[in-house]
């Protein structure tokens, strides 16, 4: 039997789009397979957000050179934004590439109707679902419009459709996937929107809980989040970019709002949802950001007190507008300085938020195991660990919180 061999970094979108692939290539009759030199066809999901995410592509991509040498009939190719329209300079410098193919597309290989259609066959009990792709937003740092393309939502049909086949496979939790799900439905004729989305999967048998991300603080509304308060399986839990705590720093970003206005939508959010989660993401060392501005960023990190926090060093992306007409005149020191302290600002941070947890009950959905330990999220997305002989996989869990850290928790079903 034919085997393959897929490997993915980056976005969730990109292993949403992984698993929908391996469905192909399940129901073509290949199999996974763990040895990459025993491969006949690999496939690699690459991301360009950030310059380590491209280098560890590029590193990956060079190690399969051998194997192609070696074993000349096995296809190689390469997909996820590192893949542009014109893929002459690619094919140029990896010439023992076959196949090339962008973001989202269906692989030249593949019969395009099945790929649109294409579903995890076994899901887990915890699953992608993309909703809206591309982005209209063009902020200054993000390569992913010019590589995604302008945003294309699906129907709602077809994405209530697809989350009640998933269902009826198993999967008892879902996360809807767009570069900005907030403009979800605005190309469509019938013009609904995540709320109108989130209601109808609300109602689905068997499913337990919805998410979705990644939300724009521009575009989120009201509607959106009293939705959110109202339906029972929507997961408490909002990931909201911030990106930066400077007004002139959001200016030259290009992100379309003020930091009042960023701090007016969470406080509202925290009023109408009580006990929500809040993510965000910081970006620090952008151009021209000077120690005051990267201060603002400090105050609004400890004013906010966030969940989660992904935080990244920016690099420059060829083909943006800060690429093109932004000097990037941080020193790479004094990025990894402000990154550095951000990283333990946080961390003190999520030590209190997490040690009030400790004796709480919490209710979590069950993944899997990792190193011997089942765990699972809360609905908030906290990380819970836990260990029972019996077989909790896709269950929803009751645990009494013993032990906290910044980054995940530990649980007993006993209590």
């Amino acid at each position: 039997m034919p085997n393959y061999y897929i490997w993915t970094i980056g976005c969730q979108m990109n292993k949403a789009e992984s698993e929908r692939l391996a469905s192909l290539f399940e129901e073509t009759g290949y199999q996974a397979i763990a040895d990459v030199k025993q491969a006949d066809i690999i496939v690699l999901n690459t991301c360009v957000v950030r310059q380590n995410a491209e280098d560890r592509a590029v590193h990956k991509l060079q190690n399969f050179k051998p194997l192609k040498k070696a074993r000349p009939g096995m296809i190689i190719a390469v997909t996820g934004c590192w893949v542009e329209s014109n893929t002459d300079r690619l094919k140029a410098d990896f010439p023992f590439v076959d196949y090339f193919f962008k973001a989202g597309e269906c692989p030249p290989w593949m019969d395009k109707d099945k790929w649109s259609q294409a579903l995890p066959e076994k899901p887990q009990p915890a699953t992608y679902v993309p909703i809206i792709h591309g982005c209209n937003n063009f902020c200054a740092y993000c390569v992913v419009p010019y590589r995604r393309g302008r945003e294309k939502s699906r129907s709602m049909a077809d994405i209530v459709c697809e989350v009640k086949e998933l269902s009826s496979r198993g999967t008892k939790e879902v996360t809807l996937l767009g570069q900005n799900v907030d403009s979800y439905g605005h190309d469509l004729p019938e013009k609904p929107d995540l709320a109108d989305l989130l209601t109808e999967l609300n109602a689905i048998d068997g499913l337990c809980r919805i998410r979705f991300l990644t939300n724009h603080p521009k575009d989120m509304s009201r509607r959106l989040i009293e939705t959110v308060a109202r339906l029972d399986k929507v997961c408490k839990n909002i990931t909201l970019p911030a990106q930066a705590g400077s007004n002139e720093i959001l200016t030259a970003m290009r992100r379309g709002y003020t930091i009042e206005n960023y701090k007016k939508l969470v406080s509202e959010i925290r009023s109408v949802i009580p006990n929500v989660g809040l993510v965000s993401d910081i970006i620090v060392g952008f151009p021209s950001e000077t120690e005051a501005q990267f201060q603002q960023t400090v105050d609004l990190l400890t004013e906010l007190r966030f969940d989660a926090v992904h935080l990244a060093a920016y690099s420059p992306r060829p083909g943006t507008i800060a690429a093109r007409e932004m000097a990037d005149d941080v020193p790479e020191d004094e990025k990894k300085r402000r990154l550095k302290m951000l990283e333990s600002l946080q961390e003190k941070i999520l030590t209190e938020i997490n040690a009030d947890l400790k004796g709480k009950i919490v209710e979590i959905l069950v993944e899997g195991k990792q190193k011997g330990k089942w765990f699972g999220r809360t609905g908030t997305d906290k990380l819970v660990f836990f260990t029972d002989n019996v077989n909790y996989t896709g269950k929803l869990v009751n645990l009494r919180i013993d032990q906290t850290s910044p980054w995940s928790l530990q649980g007993t079903t006993k209590y």
